[in-house]
């Protein structure tokens, strides 16, 4: 139904232009509906089958590398060197308490301040778990726990196997629209070109696809979030990394830190550890959102509800020293305090002090 409606829309849409662009015409040129249901069904059709066969192919790290991302690279003496070091070994840390072995890839986004991250891959064996250098910098190894078993959850659950297959299909539904924001996008100089008014119809029948596409990574991924953010704590042992990371999340989505920096990013959104908007609950736009809000996704973590003033945890850069000092062997220190941040009870502290995930994590420290 969309691919039909897509082929009515553009014929539609290019006719009126060719209209306003020569007002004296008769008619249409010979070939003209012809012309574009074929580029239509070649750009959607197409695109689902060559993305689709790509991602077959390629398996996870062709999605990371949509994304942005590259191979984590430890092992030197820089700072980011030591923090991807860190991400590495908590990759290794979850996989242990997960039971997924082979470990997935490490991989990092270095152009990406937001915090975020994102698992794909087809099986175990091209499994990888990426996270932005945002998240490097301003997490802590706690939090950065956290976000890595949601992953993992993924991963386990086999929400990556849909994902991936999600992926060629929402390529294909927004390539009309993707190609009509190249034709309408400025050059170096700020100039447009000649295609831009073409551009700006093929956005705006592009526009159903990429709606249809949006709709599409909602009714699959927003649930299955939820599933990850209780596994990340049954991995990790403890609430208050995830949570401090999606309060982190919080604060920059507050602030309008920009999301991920790859073009492809709309086509990936249902692989992210959280979406670039904050839609309100109930609000018109939660109806396009890859994610449930926050506030209720922390509200199932620590089982009350939060307030808006609540939510917000200081996203600030942290040193390797402060993240490393703030972050004790998942979080086993004095239960929460009434009044102060949520954090673990102690029946929770007690169920991870038995953990025999934890105790081999200890031991291996």
């Amino acid at each position: 139904l969309v691919v039909i409606g897509l082929v009515l829309a553009v014929n539609a849409v290019l006719a009126l232009v060719y209209w306003v662009s020569i007002p004296f015409a008769r008619g249409l040129p010979v070939w003209f509906i012809e012309t574009n249901t074929a580029l239509v069904l070649l750009f959607v059709l197409g695109g689902c089958w060559v993305e689709s066969t790509r991602v077959r192919d390629k398996g996870g790290p062709h999605v990371a590398e949509l994304a942005g991302a590259r191979p984590a690279q430890p092992g030197g003496h820089d700072e980011l060197s030591r923090r991807e070091q860190r991400f590495v070994n908590v990759v290794q840390e979850m996989a242990i308490a997960s039971g997924q072995r082979p470990p997935p890839s490490a991989w990092v986004l270095p152009r990406d301040d937001a915090i975020n991250a994102l698992a794909a891959g087809w099986s175990e064996d091209d499994a990888v778990v990426a996270v932005t250098r945002g998240a490097l910098e301003r997490l802590t190894r706690a939090e950065l726990q956290g976000v890595v078993a949601h992953e993992f959850s993924h991963i386990v659950h086999g929400d990556t196997r849909l994902n991936m297959r999600l992926v060629g299909l929402v390529w294909g539904l927004q390539m009309i629209w993707g190609l009509g924001l190249s034709l309408w996008s400025t050059d170096e100089r700020g100039r447009r070109g000649a295609g831009a008014l073409f551009g700006l119809g093929l956005m705006a029948v592009g526009s159903l696809g990429w709606l249809a596409g949006r709709l599409l990574q909602a009714a699959v991924s927003r649930q299955r979030e939820f599933l990850a953010d209780a596994s990340a704590v049954k991995f990790s042992r403890h609430i208050d990394g995830l949570g401090g990371a999606l309060r982190k999340i919080a604060d920059q989505q507050a602030r309008r830190i920009k999301g991920l920096a790859s073009a492809h990013t709309s086509s990936l959104a249902h692989l992210l550890l959280s979406s670039d908007v904050a839609p309100r609950s109930g609000g018109w736009r939660q109806w396009l959102a890859t994610h449930p809000p926050l506030a209720d996704r922390l509200s199932r973590l620590y089982g009350r509800s939060f307030e808006a003033d609540e939510v917000l945890l200081a996203a600030d850069r942290l040193a390797m020293e402060d993240a490393d000092a703030m972050a004790q062997p998942v979080a086993l220190m004095a239960p929460a305090v009434a009044g102060n941040a949520p954090g673990p009870g102690r029946a929770e502290l007690a169920e991870a002090a038995a953990s025999p995930a934890l105790r081999s994590w200890q031991s291996g420290v």
